[in-house]
């Protein structure tokens, strides 16, 4: 079989990034080498380079015997969420030494003196940052901020009210839980009353701390989800807020406006007061699982799709199409006329307008996730958005994976957007922020170490001469060198392999950076069939653009004409992006459009899984025993 660069672009696409790291074995080993002599060989997981895997001896390659067993590249996992265990509060070296050492006298000192003696007797638990904080508070704080007298007052009440009312926001009401004092108490038992007045204030002082914290930042910490989270987490100064809720005359407004208070953030939050007030047994359109109809076809559940259509479709679409929704009579009989009304739907959802009637044409067409299933995607977006900065910048670039949709904001608006495509969910691509700071035209597709070891070292040791005769440039410790006189056997570590700028490169005409850690960047590709699908999770890591030059003019400030330009020269080169542009490479399965309507998507990866599970880890965690 001959072996030609457009063959071999074709399988290199879906894998053109990949940030991985060596999974050795045995788990002492330290150099490839050592991997290659003892790890076990694994069946590749994703589409080999043609000739390469397969062990297709190109005509008059040298081969050579393979050594066995072959090394492996990984890429990071998921982790068994570990939530931070709750602390002591040490107040009881707040309490007045020599208060204190009356405290169980016959007569008891009186009021704030006799409440703040019984700091000595509180036994309150909380996270390790509210601990701190409300020992540091207390430590100056000398007037109370939750008791007036004997009893609590109406500041406490109102606080009280906010915390139980948290899922409203995204976050857990038991998280924030605080025992109230009873209005009635023995009056002949003051120091049990004292006690019990003091635990109420260091409890609720140190609720309001973790609410704050949790409110500003999400009560998760994303990179103990998995090695594809990679954010820094947002310093909360707990001391003032403990300050400010002292001093503040509006404890709600106060409270509320910890959390979020972007469009994004707001929109989340209405979408779910609302599903909230819906029941379970709204009138759902119902189509039957596994259910493909393609035109010219019949099918019993074709009454159940116009029903949807008809259900979820805009106005103007049903409009457009009266004549052939008032005239269908139920047949199973699928018409032209049904064809272009199913077309129409699917253009308006932003799917293939194909006619045919698959999984991702039903999800739309059934309203999709149930309102349970919404509301828990809704609490998982309400999560990850704390995780974000407050302001995502009025000029910014917002990819969401499981939209497989990058959107570009000027002046805080929405002014395009266009198709991804998103590594696959055995090369999935990262959750994080960066700045977006160079676009190179005619990019070199440097190769990476997954690949060199995972795809293209079985064909190497057979055939050392590979890569030369498909044009790649190899290098060893930083000197070119021909592939043919590399060391195959031995560690891959200095090696590194590029393709040159060429039609027929991976990358296509174009790639932006954001440098970071990952390896993840935005491209062109030579291969635009891959826009077409509607499931677009395909590559192997990075992010394809469809209207990739129409990005790069955006981020450059300048016409897609003068980028065709450049592209036109035919040399490799890096524009530099002047503007301050952040760019969120995102993950939300909930998530509102530039109308401020909420949209859900599949989730892709099962992220949303492992965040739910930390939830559960942290209410766990959070729990008071005994």
């Amino acid at each position: 079989m001959k072996l030609t660069k457009t063959a071999l672009l074709a399988a290199a696409l879906a894998l053109s990034c990949a940030t991985v790291t060596l999974n050795a074995a045995p788990a002492n080993a330290l150099t490839l080498m050592d991997i290659i002599r003892g790890g076990k060989k694994k069946e590749p997981k994703y589409e080999p380079l043609p000739g390469v895997s397969s062990g297709t001896v190109l005509p008059g390659a040298e081969v050579k015997r393979e050594a066995k067993p072959l090394p492996r590249v990984t890429g990071p996992r998921y982790y068994t969420y570990k939530a931070d265990a709750l602390t002591r509060v040490a107040v009881d070296k707040l309490a007045d030494p020599v208060v204190t050492s009356s405290i169980s006298a016959e007569v008891p000192p009186a009021g704030d003196a006799g409440i703040r003696a019984a700091f000595s007797t509180v036994n309150v638990r909380t996270t390790p940052d509210a601990a701190k904080a409300v020992e540091t508070f207390y430590g100056s704080q000398k007037k109370f901020v939750w008791i007036d007298g004997t009893g609590i007052n109406d500041k406490a009440k109102a606080a009280i009210a906010v915390l139980a009312d948290a899922a409203s926001v995204g976050l857990a009401p038991w998280d924030y839980a605080v025992k109230i004092p009873s209005d009635s108490f023995d009056s002949a038992d003051m120091n049990a009353r004292y006690s019990e007045l003091a635990t109420f204030e260091v409890a609720l002082s140190s609720a309001i701390a973790t609410y704050v914290q949790d409110a500003v930042r999400g009560r998760i910490d994303p990179n103990r989800i998995s090695g594809y989270h990679d954010f820094k987490r947002k310093d909360v100064n707990l001391v003032a807020a403990l300050k400010n809720v002292a001093m503040s005359n509006n404890i709600k407004g106060y409270l509320e406006s910890r959390s979020p208070a972007s469009a994004d953030f707001q929109a989340l939050k209405a979408e779910l007061a609302k599903l909230r007030m819906e029941s379970e047994g709204e009138d759902r359109v119902v189509i039957a699982e596994g259910t493909l109809l393609k035109p010219g076809q019949s099918n019993p559940e074709l009454a159940n799709i116009v029903k949807g259509i008809v259900k979820h479709s805009s106005d103007a679409l049903k409009t457009d199409h009266s004549v052939a929704i008032a005239t269908y009579s139920g047949t199973p009989d699928y018409t032209p006329e049904l064809v272009a009304l199913v077309e129409a739907f699917q253009k308006e959802n932003g799917l293939k307008p194909d006619g045919v009637v698959g999984k991702a044409s039903i999800r739309k067409m059934t309203g999709g996730d149930s309102v349970a299933d919404k509301v828990g995607k809704l609490e998982v977006a309400l999560e990850q958005a704390r995780w974000l900065p407050v302001d995502l910048g009025a000029r910014h670039v917002f990819i969401n994976q499981p939209a497989f949709q990058v959107y570009y904001y000027e002046d805080g608006a929405e002014k395009f957007s266009m198709r991804t495509v998103v590594g696959s969910k055995a090369n999935q691509t990262y959750f994080f922020q960066d700045q977006v700071q160079t676009v190179e035209v005619n990019p070199y597709w440097g190769v990476p170490q997954s690949i060199i070891v995972n795809e293209m070292l079985p064909k190497l040791r057979n055939d050392p001469s590979y890569l030369d005769r498909m044009g790649y440039e190899v290098a060893v410790g930083g000197r070119a060198v021909p592939s043919s006189s590399v060391n195959w056997y031995g560690s891959t570590a200095g090696v590194s392999v590029r393709q040159p700028p060429s039609g027929d490169n991976a990358l296509g005409e174009l790639k932006i950076l954001f440098p970071n850690s990952h390896a993840i960047y935005m491209h062109d590709t030579p291969s635009k069939s891959f826009f077409k699908k509607d499931m677009r999770a395909l590559s192997h890591g990075c992010v394809r653009l469809a209207e990739p030059r129409k990005m790069a003019a955006a981020v450059l400030g300048v016409s897609e004409d003068e980028v065709g330009k450049e592209i036109a020269a035919g040399r490799n080169k890096a524009l530099s992006v002047k503007a301050d542009i952040p760019i969120y490479v995102a993950y939300f399965t909930a998530w509102p459009n530039k109308d401020g309507k909420v949209e859900y998507f599949d989730d892709v990866y099962g992220r949303d899984d492992y965040i739910r599970k930390a939830f559960a880890a942290t209410q766990k965690a959070r729990e008071i025993q005994g």
